[in-house]
């Protein structure tokens, strides 16, 4: 028995040197990385990325969709407006996603670090998408109106946005949809936040009913 005391100490005392050494220690940096709210910082850099990128990938897809073949003037005017429109909505896209990244680092001391900045993550994405449908279908359905008349869905189909009734209705449909996707989004992330602050506040009044015995 004591043989194997000895050993176990051996052991012990042959690991406790390892500790801080490369070959303990040489993934920390990777595992500080992920183990914090610095990981979830790229998702609000990427997605602050792809909002300068949509414009462009936008008139790619319309050029292939071949919306321009017919040759019609008042077809090529109608997309140069609506892209100005689209890129002034994934410019403010852009600025929310940026701006919100700065949020993630008042999480990274918490205990509970996923699921308020998921619930984070889940607010901005409706917030985004909210605004995009909003001012695109606002914007996109007045000048399509203005110009194709009732051709003007052919527009939102090509920008990917078909789902979108043409029209005048569309004016008045964007921001009705978008104002309804942004409360609903900010209501269930607001109910995610709400669970850990239950949590927290449980624990809190736990150990100090503890401390009082």
């Amino acid at each position: 028995m004591s043989d194997a005391k000895q050993n176990f100490g051996e052991m012990k005392g042959a690991f406790s040197k390892l500790e801080g050494t490369p070959f303990t220690n040489f993934s920390k940096p990777y595992l500080d990385f992920i183990g914090k709210g610095k990981l979830f910082v790229i998702i609000y850099m990427i997605m602050a990325i792809i909002n300068l990128l949509l414009p462009f990938i936008i008139i790619y897809e319309v050029i292939d969709s071949g919306l321009f073949r017919s040759g019609e003037a008042k077809i090529v005017f109608a997309f140069i407006f609506s892209w100005i429109v689209i890129a002034f909505a994934c410019w403010i896209g852009f600025q929310l996603w940026w701006d919100r990244k700065a949020k993630v680092k008042a999480f990274e001391d918490s205990e509970f670090i996923v699921t308020p900045i998921f619930s984070e993550i889940f607010q901005t994405f409706g917030e985004w998408l909210g605004t995009l449908i909003g001012i695109i279908g606002a914007g996109v359905g007045l000048i399509t109106t203005i110009i194709l008349g009732e051709y003007a869905g052919y527009l939102f189909q090509a920008i990917g946005m078909g789902f979108m009734p043409s029209g005048i209705i569309a004016v008045v449909a964007g921001p009705l949809i978008g104002f309804v996707i942004i409360i609903l989004s900010r209501f269930i992330a607001e109910q995610m936040r709400l669970l850990v602050a239950l949590v927290n506040n449980t624990k809190s009044i736990a150990a100090n009913i503890k401390e009082a015995k």
